[in-house]
This record gives C-alpha cells, structure tokens and sequence, in this order.
C-alpha cells in the first residue's frame, strides 16, 4: 500500500513539473506573438507615415489626386493591422492546445541572455503591456531564482553565514553574464574572501529609479530574513547596476530601511555615474531625423530603445530625474545631484580600450562609458562624488565587458574588499 503511494505521489510530483514547464513555456511563446503583432503594427504605421511623407511633399499643397491615393492607402493599412491583430489572437489560442512539443523545450543560457537584450532594449514596454516575456526582480544562486526567506536560504546555502556579498549586472545581461571567459569575480572573491554570494537579475528597460525602490525594499527583506545575524553587506556593480544601487541607498534613505548599516563596501566597475556618451549622441541623432521632413517617421525607430537606456544619457537615479519631462525631449542635465554616503567605502573602476600612451582613448573610455563618469568626474566641481583616488583603478586595452573578466580587477577587489 505504502509503494503504490509512494509511486502515486511521484507520479504527480512529475506530472507537476511538466505542466508547470509547459504553462511558462507556453506563456513565453504567447509573449512573443503578442510582441510580433506589435511590431508588426508599429512597423505598419511607420510606413504608412513614410507614404504620406512622398504622396504629399512636406510644405506643397495636395491635389485632389493626391488624396485620393492617401485614402485608398488607408483602407490598406487598416486592413493590414486588423489581420495582424486577428491573426496573433488566432496563434495565441493555437499555443493554448500545442502541450507535448512545448513541454519538452528547456531552458538554456542563451534562452536568458536573449530575454536579458530584449528586456534591455524594450523591457519598459513589456513591463506597461505584462508581458510573459517580461523579467521580474529576484535574488538567485548558480542560475536559480532564491526565495527570499529562512529555509530557501538555508537550502541554497548550506554553509551560509552573515557576511553577504551582492552582485548586480548592468543594462541588457542577466545574472549569468557574471561569467566571462570562465571567469566570476563573485565566485572567487565569495570564497577567498568567505562571503555568501547572492546574484540580483532584473528587468534593465524599466526606469533606474523604478528599480531602484524595488532592489531596496528586497535587500531590506533579505536582510529581514536571512537566517543568521548579518555581519556586513558588500556589493559588486557593473555598469547600469551601480546606478540602480546608488538609486536603492537613496530610497532606503528616505524610506528609514535600516539595511544600509549593514552595507559596509560598493565597487562599480565601469558605472555611468555622468551618463554614457553613446546615449547623448543617440538624443542628437533623434533631434536631426525630427527635423528633417522626409527622416522624420525614422526618428520612431530611434525611439525604441527603452527608458532604462534612456536613463543612462545622464545616469538618472530618481523619479524626479524623468517625471515630467520627455524621454527623447534635448534637454541639459537636470538631475538631482546626490553625493556618496560618508559611512561606506565607495570604490570606482574605469577601463580604456587603447593603450595606456593613447591620451585621446580617455575620452571614449570603455566605448561605452568615458573614464571621467566612471570615475565619478564632472565639470562641475560640486557634482563630483570624490572617489578618493586610492579607491579608483583604470584599466587599459579592457572594453566595457573586459571589466567582468580582468584578473587585475579581481585582485584589486580582494584588498579593497577584505
């Protein structure tokens, strides 16, 4: 009797895992039409932009012929984004009922990579629109998403003790990404340095500061319940992570979490402080294809990219810093300046990916982030966040990604981390 209970028991524990498989498998493929049947609407209205732009020439008068091919164009792309919309609500009824072959795909790491770009580049938007694609906020271990309690945390770590050590990607990577070239800081600094490391993955095309409250209310939980008395916290960031730190020590300011006693080291590798060049020059191409009639409807494309990406062109850290201003709107600086906490350590890594004679190589930095806003530097002498300079490290022949595998880094992280 105890046998065929036990079989029964397994059979439905199997059964389990199969259908939940299946549910987020299918979820994910109906994602993924829902965003095809966007964009292919979206692409719709640019070309239908385009054919107005070359049937009536900007500034001319239209003739009555003109309108004519204008109206009969309408009635074409109407027709266009009504059958993609009765198509796509088609294919996602089909994925309900397609179950053997769907539950037999798995998951892989360039599966998340994948959905790490996509979130990057549009995550705001499946965000608005709750899409399955979608990325949510979790802590986790060696790929595995970690509930934020006791006994999760018990049975993750089963050598666990209170000296936590958090990890942060940047725009556009997951977690998983911390792995370069069989290399992870977190990895070696965790066990030369006995720490427990925890690794954050989040959707980057959210707003920083959106983030940023949702990383401080989860680090603020985690300490809540991490199950033996937390020691010191120390975070590693890279790039887009550091400004989603900074914003997380400012909401958990002004929010009163206690956590921050805890935090006792940050390191930023290669973190936009002042914001990224590569986003200001794409604010510039916007403003030229705006103004030029026939670009125009291409400046749409330009605006794609997500608010996370958008956040970079200054390097935003608080709502204040984009209500009520246009994301794609050429404006100045206008962040709310604020400077590092006096009680934790703070420490800065830049790279250069010319060689160190190269002094025009400074300026392009890693090729996505200058040395100056890595380094916390900026015109304005008040608006420095005053690295102290044994605290900084410049990295040369080293791009952006370089910073997650260079072994100089790693040993500079062990005597500044110690």
């Amino acid at each position: 009797m105890y046998f065929h209970q036990k079989k029964l028991r397994t059979y439905i524990f199997k059964r389990h895992l199969i259908m939940s498989k299946k549910t987020k498998t299918d979820s994910e493929l109906q994602g993924l039409t829902h965003l095809i049947v966007d964009a292919t609407i979206g692409v719709t209205d640019l070309v239908e932009e385009i054919h107005k732009q070359v049937v009536h020439p900007p500034f001319l008068p239209s003739t009555s012929i003109q309108k004519l091919i204008s109206k009969i164009a309408g009635f074409t792309f109407n027709n266009i984004r009504w059958s993609t919309k009765l198509i796509g609500n088609s294919i996602s009824k089909i994925l309900e009922y397609v179950t053997p072959a769907i539950s037999n795909i798995k998951s892989s790491d360039k599966k998340e990579v994948l959905l790490s770009v996509l979130n990057g580049v549009i995550g705001d938007y499946l965000e608005e629109k709750e899409n399955p694609l979608k990325i949510e906020m979790q802590f986790r271990f060696q790929s595995k998403a970690i509930e934020i309690n006791a006994e999760s945390l018990k049975e993750t770590y089963p050598k666990i003790n209170g000296k936590i050590l958090l990890m942060i990607h940047g725009s556009c990577m997951s977690d998983i990404q911390w792995t370069r070239k069989n290399h992870n800081h977190g990895e070696i600094l965790s066990e030369e340095l006995e720490k427990t490391p925890i690794y954050l993955n989040y959707n980057s095309g959210k707003h920083i500061s959106i983030n940023g409250k949702d990383l401080n209310k989860n680090i603020q939980k985690l300490v809540e319940n991490w199950p033996v008395p937390v020691e010191e916290i120390v975070i590693i960031a890279h790039s887009m992570g550091g400004l989603l730190t900074r914003s997380a020590l400012y909401y958990a300011d002004q929010n009163q979490n206690n956590w921050t006693k805890h935090l006792k080291k940050v390191a930023f590798l290669g973190t936009p402080h002042h914001g990224s060049h590569i986003e200001r020059i794409g604010n510039y191409v916007d403003l030229i294809l705006e103004s030029v009639p026939y670009l125009k409807p291409f400046a749409r494309l330009g605006k794609i990219r997500s608010a996370g990406v958008t956040d970079l062109r200054y390097g935003n850290l608080v709502d204040e810093d984009w209500q009520n201003n246009g994301r794609f709107e050429r404006k100045g600086d206008q962040r709310q300046h604020i400077q590092l906490a006096k009680n934790i350590d703070f420490y800065a890594v830049a790279a250069i990916i010319g060689k160190e004679t190269a002094g025009s190589a400074k300026i392009l930095g890693d090729s996505l982030v200058d040395v100056k806003s890595a380094l916390g530097q900026h015109k304005k002498t008040e608006k420095n966040l005053d690295f102290k300079l044994e605290n900084t490290l410049i990295v040369y022949e080293n791009n952006h990604l370089d910073l997650l595998s260079n072994l100089e880094i790693t040993e500079k992280l062990k005597i500044w981390l110690v």
